[in-house]
Order: structure tokens, then C-alpha cells, then sequence
């Protein structure tokens, strides 16, 4: 299983475990009643179950993710994050992006994602 026992860590163990191509890993990085926005459609995946789905389907895309800190600003327990983010397959980049996302420290010392934007820091400004 994955841990991120540093904010800043949070990002690139995502990568590592979607590189795993284990959904547990995965899991292993959400509270129970997180929330994701996985894409720019605006839907919003809240809780275990739904979050599962979305992450399982996401398993299907090939290649490799690399997810890389833009900057992380912590609070007490929480942090902000922003990280940039790449899906390569066969040499070329098949996916790529910014996310903003708020994660939480746990009781034994992890931190977890609460409210994960995949898309978050990549959508255009609003005119």
C-alpha cells in the first residue's frame, strides 16, 4: 500500500500508484467521504464507492503518469496542493494537466485527499 506521510509527497504517490495498476493503492490515498472531479465535466465523485468507479476506469488508460508538486501550502492539518501532471505512452504524452487538491492529516500520520481536482489548476479563466 502507498502512503504520503508529507503533503508534498502526496502527489508523486498517486503516480506511483496508478503506476502500480493496483486500485487498492489508490484507495489507500482518499478519506472515506472524499470527493474527485476527475475531468473537466464538472461531475464530482463523492465517497468510496464512487470514487472507486471513476479511479478503476482511469486504470484502463495506458502508459505512464508522472505527477510532479507545483506547490503545497499547509495549515495545521490540511494542505493545498498543485501539481502537474503527464500520462505518457509509447514516448508521447496521451494526457496531461494540472490539479488542485486539499488533503488532510491523519491521526496516524497520513496525509489523505479530501477533495481531489485532477483538472483543477488546467481549466481556462472564466471571461
Amino acid at each position: 500500500m502507498f502512503t504520503a506521510t508529507k503533503p508534498e509527497d502526496m502527489n508523486p504517490t498517486f503516480a506511483r500508484a496508478f503506476n502500480s495498476r493496483d486500485i487498492e493503492n489508490l484507495m489507500a490515498l482518499y478519506e472515506q467521504r472524499a470527493q474527485l472531479r476527475a475531468d473537466e465535466t464538472g461531475r464530482t465523485h463523492t465517497g468510496h464507492a464512487a470514487i472507486r468507479a471513476e479511479l478503476t476506469a482511469l486504470l484502463q488508460a495506458p502508459g505512464t503518469m508522472t505527477s510532479r508538486n507545483n506547490f503545497c501550502l499547509v495549515f495545521e492539518d490540511i494542505a493545498l496542493l498543485r501539481a502537474d501532471w503527464m500520462l505518457e505512452h509509447g514516448g508521447q504524452t496521451i494526457a496531461s494537466g494540472s490539479s488542485a487538491e486539499i488533503v488532510r492529516r491523519q491521526d496516524d500520520g497520513r496525509w489523505l485527499y479530501i477533495v481531489d481536482h485532477a483538472m483543477g489548476a488546467s481549466l481556462p479563466a472564466i471571461t
